[in-house]
């Protein structure tokens, strides 16, 4: 399993908080994009392609905060451009870390060893480094030779120190199956928490249109590359964001899930999307037309995205805010992923939300899930299945 307890415990109880409370938009990841100066220039990438001018700027460490209360989500990734050359990104961590907000600081790697001084190990601080395969793969992903040995050295590193450290992989058109494997394998052998991997969107500005991933191409790739996984491998994701990317489980976009401010605001309507800008987070939800987003809307833009800043917020809704979802999830946490194929349980056009009484319905795994001072104690939280729990669990 690659998230510790303590932070699944915080993401179900802030998940049921709202299904109990009859709210069916709300935040679970804030993107907070602090600046989009990098100091790599990936062919894939949408991000960088500003005037120097915006490259400049970077968000104060105020400005964050107050997003961060603003949104209120109880984990804040930081991507970029490239965090580490923020000059205030140490103090903006320590002050999300005084906040209790689980942190994902994402970064190339290239900096992360000489920076590593100024942070303190935390369980509420990872690191997410970009890795998009093995050395040649990723070399050639990030237009550079070199910077593959660069963030193993640095992986190495942190982990000694005793930080949290995963990986996110984005995967294009060219990937092969088996040599993922073998760069999951050796992931392991690093010893990162766990390993993050979603296909890659087609942004409008990025250099390189040919190699993005269409929608059924997703779902063979990911057939393949997790038909029968190792025992080894761990994923820090949603175990049915992971069944929804191999065509066992469908789900729909919730572009709000994830919200995203950066230097021109709150961005709409999500991560990948930039179609206009709010002042405020209040104004994000009430005047974004959400029903224009997703799959299901037959928005061209939205047709081959399965990226995990659509699609996780909506596997960790029907984890925790339904019972389906949530024996599916542990069907796959305690068993393992069965014989790929593409199999979906049920319309995605049902599973934009999720009622009350479905969250409701859900209040005994509130109450069965350990306490945040519990947390720690993994054996206990593992529990142990009845007969009848596992022959549920078990059914197709």
């Amino acid at each position: 399993m690659g998230v510790p307890v303590s932070q699944m415990w915080t993401v179900a109880s802030y998940v049921l908080r709202q299904k109990l409370r009859g709210v069916e938009r709300y935040p679970l990841v804030l993107m907070l994009e602090p600046l989009f100066r990098c100091n790599l220039a990936c062919a894939g990438c949408g991000k960088i392609q500003h005037p120097n001018s915006v490259l400049k700027r970077n968000l104060a460490a105020e400005e964050c905060f107050q997003a961060v209360e603003e949104c209120g989500a109880p984990m804040v990734s930081i991507p970029g451009g490239e965090p580490l050359l923020h000059p205030e990104i140490h103090e903006i961590v320590d002050g999300l870390v005084e906040r209790k907000k689980y942190i994902y600081l994402c970064t190339n790697a290239i900096l992360l060893e000489e920076h590593l001084d100024r942070f303190t190990p935390s369980k509420y601080l990872t690191f997410s480094v970009h890795l998009d395969g093995l050395q040649e793969e990723h070399d050639r992903a990030v237009c550079r030779d070199g910077i593959y040995e660069v963030a193993v050295r640095a992986i190495r590193a942190a982990v000694e120190r005793g930080f949290r450290v995963t990986t996110n992989t984005t995967l294009f058109n060219d990937a092969d199956p088996e040599t993922c494997r073998r760069f999951f394998d050796e992931l392991m052998e690093l010893g990162v928490e766990g390993m993050m991997v979603s296909p890659g969107y087609p942004y409008e500005k990025a250099p390189d249109q040919e190699h993005f991933l269409h929608r059924n191409e997703t779902l063979r790739l990911f057939g393949k590359l997790l038909d029968r996984p190792k025992k080894s491998w761990r994923f820090n994701q949603s175990p049915l964001f992971l069944e929804f990317l191999r065509g066992r489980f469908d789900l729909e976009c919730t572009p709000w899930g994830n919200p995203t401010y950066n230097l021109f605001g709150w961005q709409k309507p999500c991560y990948l999307l930039q179609e206009g800008y709010c002042g405020s987070f209040k104004e994000l939800m009430e005047t974004t037309d959400w029903e224009s987003y997703g799959r299901c809307s037959g928005n061209p833009k939205c047709t081959d995205c399965m990226v995990h800043s659509g699609y996780e917020p909506s596997a960790v809704a029907q984890t925790f805010g339904s019972l389906k979802g949530f024996l599916r999830t542990a069907k796959v946490t305690l068993f393992g992923f069965g014989p790929s194929g593409t199999i979906l349980d049920e319309p995605a056009s049902e599973l934009r939300s999720t009622s009350p009484q479905a969250g409701a319905s859900l209040v005994q795994l509130q109450e069965s899930l350990p306490s945040e001072g519990n947390a720690g104690n993994e054996a206990a939280a593992e529990g142990s299945a009845n007969e009848s729990e596992v022959e549920l669990l078990t059914r197709p």
